[in-house]
């Protein structure tokens, strides 16, 4: 299949994508972090489908993803000056920003709050989708998997989360970043990091020329997006443990008859020459850019091959390694 056809089917595709979700359809679309399950924003009954899709509390705000950053103030009220400025560097990018919501974002895509999610996701297909929808226009759209597990990087991992409990999947590809955008909220004008993702906090600090505190201990009183305690979890159980006693725990599961799979970073390589037949070893990428990239498709492939356990490397103590950090952490959470 030459170029010109692939595109000219790409255009055909989007175009379907467009009309199914004008018709209240629901409709996965690849984004740079993952997919989205998205609804047209001015349709109750496809935003109130995503959350039966999902499985997902209906209190549990959807992020809003249109195409133009000056129409930022169309789906947000009083938006601060800091706020335009993270736009205008990040946008299109894995950035989230919640802000007061305009009349234009109904209370069901809010989980019945004052404050909304919103972002212009960096891929042209989701671009594309958005632009053909029209500027008044948004998707509402979460991560397409059933609540609370494994995002999806790739149109495979849509179909087997999702089936045929949706109308379409426009497949784009793998996902170049693999992680969610990063949430920094703007409620009272003071920017505070809700979840670390796509963008690290230390690119946001620089353009703002100020610290970005950290939401801790829950302190914030927004529901956000992919901040329940439990999520991202594969169907295996997850433990993180720290370098120095990963290998003691796999030897204990695998002593008794237990098959396990220890994730480990690649300069962490004098960790796998323990031999054991119970313990199989997943080098991960020691960048934490690829790493995050990796790790939702490693844990599926994991999940496929049935183990008793997966034990995580805990990451290093760094900035830049806050999101990884942040999704074991989450995944592993016992509840």
């Amino acid at each position: 299949m030459n170029k010109k056809t692939t595109m000219h089917l790409l255009e055909e595709n989007i175009a379907r994508a467009a009309t199914l979700l004008e018709s209240g359809k629901n409709v996965a679309f690849p984004t740079e972090t993952v997919y989205g399950l998205g609804a047209d924003i001015t349709n109750a009954s496809a935003i109130s489908r995503i959350f039966e899709i999902k499985g997902r509390p209906t209190n549990h705000p959807l992020i809003v993803h249109f195409a133009e950053i000056d129409r930022l103030d169309y789906w947000a009220n009083n938006v601060p000056e800091s706020a335009w400025k993270l736009a205008a560097h990040f946008w299109p990018g894995p950035l989230t920003l919640i802000l007061p919501k305009s009349s234009h974002v109904p209370l069901t895509v809010t989980g019945g709050q004052d404050t909304v999610g919103l972002r212009v996701p960096d891929h042209p297909i989701a671009l594309a989708l958005l632009k053909a929808l029209g500027e008044n226009k948004a998707l509402a759209a979460p991560s397409a998997n059933r609540f609370g597990r494994l995002s999806p990087t790739s149109a495979i991992h849509v179909q087997q989360e999702l089936g045929d409990k949706i109308s379409m999947i426009l497949d784009g590809g793998i996902c170049k970043i693999g992680l969610e955008s990063t949430i920094i909220s703007f409620r009272d004008s003071i920017p505070l990091l809700l979840r670390p993702g796509g963008i690290p906090i230390t690119a946001i600090e620089e353009v703002l020329n100020q610290k970005i505190e950290l939401n801790k201990n829950l302190k914030h009183s927004l529901a956000t997006p992919g901040t329940h305690a439990s999520h991202y979890a594969p169907n295996t159980r997850l433990e993180v443990w720290s370098t120095e006693f990963i290998h003691q725990r796999a030897l204990e599961l695998s002593a008794e008859g237990l098959q396990v799979a220890l994730i480990i970073r690649a300069d962490s390589d004098q960790l796998i020459h323990i031999q054991n037949d119970n313990i199989y070893h997943i080098l991960m990428s020691a960048n934490p850019i690829e790493y995050g990239q990796q790790l939702y498709a490693t844990l599926r492939m994991l999940d496929e091959k049935n183990f008793s356990c997966l034990l995580a490397e805990a990451p290093p103590d760094d900035i830049k390694w806050l999101a990884i950090a942040d999704r074991l952490q989450r995944a592993s959470f016992k509840t």
